[in-house]
């Protein structure tokens, strides 16, 4: 997607005569400034594609591993050989370009499902709604798949969020050292969501 796009550019330059051929294109891009793209819209779905778990898993390293340094190298488990992804996409020109954020859901029992490994990226946490949609989306295509219970095992700095969201606490604990609640969705709020692979569509913050 970057390199269709870094072409149709140097495809307008040149056809519009700000440069003749390629090199002075080049000389072009590189005295000329161009505004950072910021996306319009989001896409929060579940991965379908290799190429969407690959950079879930990478933007999960980065925010548990490298950023809050709760994993040494990697956080995956054997949880992942049975969750479903789910992941938050940034578009540009209405095509997903960059996975912005993930979540996971695994059924641990008949209609008792978990949600885990919350994590947005550093850059998009601006956004606001990117986490409150994963969650939306986790609780919904669970939900409409036989779940009765979901819970989740929430960072103390994450709580408001989930409570905003209806989520209620069960109880306070101690996960890999770092203060925790579990946590319940009320899914009266979670209507089932019967297209997960489609998801939902959020607009950029402005």
């Amino acid at each position: 997607m970057k390199m269709l796009m870094e072409s149709n550019l140097c495809t307008a330059i040149l056809d519009n005569g700000f440069a003749s051929s390629l090199s002075e294109y080049l000389t072009f891009k590189q005295e000329v400034p161009f505004a950072t793209y910021t996306p319009v819209e989001y896409l929060v779905k579940w991965a379908t594609l290799p190429w969407e778990e690959s950079e879930a898993y990478q933007l999960r390293r980065d925010v548990f591993c490298e950023e809050q340094g709760i994993f040494a190298e990697d956080d995956r488990d054997a949880t992942d050989d049975r969750a479903q992804l789910i992941i938050a996409l940034a578009c540009i020109a209405g095509m997903p370009d960059q996975v912005v954020g993930t979540v996971r859901i695994h059924e641990d029992a008949p209609g008792l499902w978990y949600g885990s490994r919350l994590a947005v990226h550093e850059d998009f946490r601006n956004q606001g709604k990117l986490g409150a949609t994963l969650i939306k989306l986790a609780v919904t295509s669970a939900n409409a798949i036989g779940c009765h219970t979901f819970l989740a095992h929430v960072q103390s700095q994450n709580v408001p969020l989930f409570r905003r969201l209806h989520w209620s606490i069960l109880k306070e604990e101690t996960i890999l050292g770092r203060s925790h609640h579990l946590m319940q969705a009320n899914l009266d709020k979670y209507p089932p969501c019967l297209t997960p692979q489609s998801g939902f569509v959020i607009q950029s913050k402005h």
